[in-house]
């Protein structure tokens, strides 16, 4: 009988063996698949037992102040905040917050700098249940006006530092009647109201949970500005929910609450605030946050605080390249480093000199439905696309043809778009989950939210969200990130909107017209911005032009959206249609050799734009930000 029963087992494991070895034989990418779903799982469970039981990014971290009351969440300049430090904290500013007559989904815009005082004022807000506006504190004038009112901003939260107050007093005036609070400063100029004080007249009481009873899935958590095609910041709709999804996404690295986590991207970026402050959120780790990323202080501050996570993105990673090697280089506790934009190039450079185990890039968009991420350490790939993941996932994922030159999806004689074949390049389309269909992807008229949407995609009335970017797939169905299509581009870790520079420009009257687009730098990740500009007739490309260009970019425009190039054909490059056509401009960058219009390059030492000549062209390498 025991003989039998073995037998039966022998058998049973050869038949199980054998069953596997076929799928691997028939599948070989599966093992990939399996991998990341194992990880996956955890995060859906996170999303779903919270959702469930109505629990939202605030209740995770007053149930982690319940576990780890005196353990560090956030350490900034070598302080350190427990769990309870920030919760009273959040306390007093829900407190102060709960005198401003607001109501569950009402906006206050917060335009701060890293630093604690925007997760507890952030945490603060959450407590009542109102929204958060994360204003981009880089950001000038007409865009930060905008920022401000478009979210529906009932109050502006101004934090410490004199550039941020300066920009707010610039666009005062147009601001009327909204009350604007200042965190930190010693003087202020009449109609400003003190929050220190406020802060120090209430008591850090715990606010009662009851407050936050209206507050459903659908209620915003918070709005993240993104660049838009009407030149200006678009506010992302981060609903409660989304939140929750947002805060699971470290658990695909297995974070848990003996982590420490290294932040220095700005906390008004989805990746900071996201994947980085509410990742933390509801696992009881730690969080070290970096006032201003510095490539010559990443490494020692994450020996420091024996980092075992650290975020990145691109550009972040060329910058620390770019440091001269150490013998310090790869000692660290980082077991994974997490981010997107790590530019396949560099990538085994970077893993091989700083020693990292495991590099998880991502991909994904603020305003997006879903995200993908590598957790295979396949080099240079965002993320799995498999037929298989996409059979389990709620969320359906497609790589459609698409036809650069038109800017629009391929489609058959029969009208629907065509799937790409592994090897081949196309734009990622993806299902619309119900909730995104009722609250929109981003604040503001439905006419924003359509321009997203790609309709009749395989079968009349089907929706499907259009990312923007071109994804290509390898033959195990690993993704790569190929380009950025439409009026943005990217440069130093920011996305920057042709229109709204453009926009800016054409403020000046001596300046007709103006095409804006990125061109590739050597050695530098994103795109450098390039103004194509068009001049009154008879005004010449003067000194006196160059300067006031110069003024009033730097004036209006974050340093990061400031054209690097300036050039001046004499026509316009127009298509048929009387529409600017970038596609030869971009092919033709920034080069002398093949431009014959002047070309100028933006020149910080003299404050002007000066002249691009073969001999300065060789100077455009990527620099460290020492």
């Amino acid at each position: 009988m025991q003989n039998k029963r073995s037998k039966l087992t022998y058998g049973a494991a050869g038949v199980a063996g054998f069953s596997i070895l076929a799928w691997r034989t028939l599948f070989p990418w599966i093992g990939h698949d399996i991998q990341f779903l194992k990880m996956a799982l955890k995060a859906k469970r996170h999303i779903v037992t919270n959702t469930k039981n109505g629990k939202y990014i605030i209740d995770m971290f007053e149930e982690d102040v319940q576990k780890y009351p005196a353990k560090p969440f956030i350490v900034f300049e070598d302080r350190v905040y427990t769990y309870e430090f920030m919760d009273q904290q959040a306390n007093r500013v829900a407190s102060v917050a709960s005198k401003w007559e607001l109501k569950v989904g009402d906006t206050v815009a917060i335009m701060i700098m890293n630093e604690p005082a925007f997760i507890w004022t952030f945490l603060g807000l959450q407590k009542l249940g109102i929204a958060a506006a994360l204003v981009n504190f880089n950001i000038r004038m007409k865009p930060l006006v905008h920022s401000i009112k478009v979210c529906g901003a009932k109050i502006l939260i101004v934090g410490q530092g004199d550039e941020i107050l300066q920009a707010v007093e610039d666009i005062r005036s147009d601001l009327k009647d909204l009350p604007i609070i200042v965190q930190g400063a010693s003087l202020l100029s009449q109609g400003y109201i003190r929050f220190d004080e406020l802060m120090q007249q209430t008591v850090p009481a715990g606010v009662c949970k009851g407050v936050r009873t209206n507050v459903t899935p659908l209620t915003p958590c918070c709005y993240i500005f993104t660049s838009g095609t009407t030149g200006l910041p678009k506010p992302c709709i981060i609903s409660q929910s989304k939140a929750i999804g947002i805060s699971s996404f470290l658990l695909l690295v297995n974070y848990t609450e003996k982590d420490i986590v290294y932040n220095p991207l700005p906390l008004y970026h989805a990746s900071s605030v996201g994947v980085g402050l509410m990742g933390t959120i509801g696992s009881g780790a730690t969080m070290v946050l970096r006032g201003k990323f510095s490539a010559r202080h990443f490494w020692e501050d994450c020996r420091k605080y024996n980092v075992t996570i650290a975020q990145y993105i691109g550009e972040l990673c060329r910058y620390l390249l770019a440091v001269p090697e150490s013998p310090e280089d790869g000692k660290h506790c980082i077991r994974v480093m997490v981010g997107n934009g790590l530019r396949q190039d560099i990538w085994e450079k970077f893993q091989s000199r700083f020693k990292v185990p495991n590099i998880c890039e991502f991909f994904g968009a603020t305003e997006g439905t879903t995200s993908i991420m590598n957790v295979s350490n396949r080099v240079g790939s965002c993320g799995r696309l498999s037929p298989f993941i996409n059979l389990v996932d709620p969320v359906k994922k497609y790589v459609v043809k698409f036809d650069a030159t038109d800017g629009e999806p391929v489609r058959d004689r029969y009208g629907r778009c065509i799937v790409v074949k592994p090897g081949e390049t196309g734009l990622l389309l993806t299902t619309i989950p119900p909730e995104y269909l009722e609250v929109g992807f981003y604040k503001g008229s439905n006419d924003i939210n359509e321009k997203k949407i790609i309709r009749n995609v395989f079968k009349d009335g089907d929706a499907f969200f259009s990312f923007g970017d071109l994804i290509m797939i390898d033959n195990d169905y690993f993704a790569y990130f190929k380009d950025r299509l439409g009026d943005t581009f990217r440069w130093k870790g920011e996305n920057v909107s042709t229109y709204e520079v453009a926009d800016v420009m054409t403020g000046l009257d001596f300046i007709h017209d103006v095409n804006v687009y990125g061109v590739e730098i050597p050695g530098a990740d994103g795109r450098a911005g390039m103004a194509a500009v068009h001049l009154t007739d008879g005004t010449p490309v003067s000194n006196d032009v160059l300067k006031m260009i110069f003024n009033h970019c730097m004036k209006n425009l974050p340093i990061y959206a400031q054209p690097v190039f300036l050039r001046f054909p004499k026509d316009q490059s127009l298509t048929l249609t009387f529409k600017q056509r970038k596609v030869e401009l971009v092919n033709e960058g920034y080069n002398p050799d093949i431009i014959n219009d002047p070309l100028f390059f933006r020149d910080e030492v003299n404050q002007t734009y000066s002249t691009l000549t073969k001999e300065n062209y060789s100077q455009f390498k990527i620099k460290s930000k020492l």
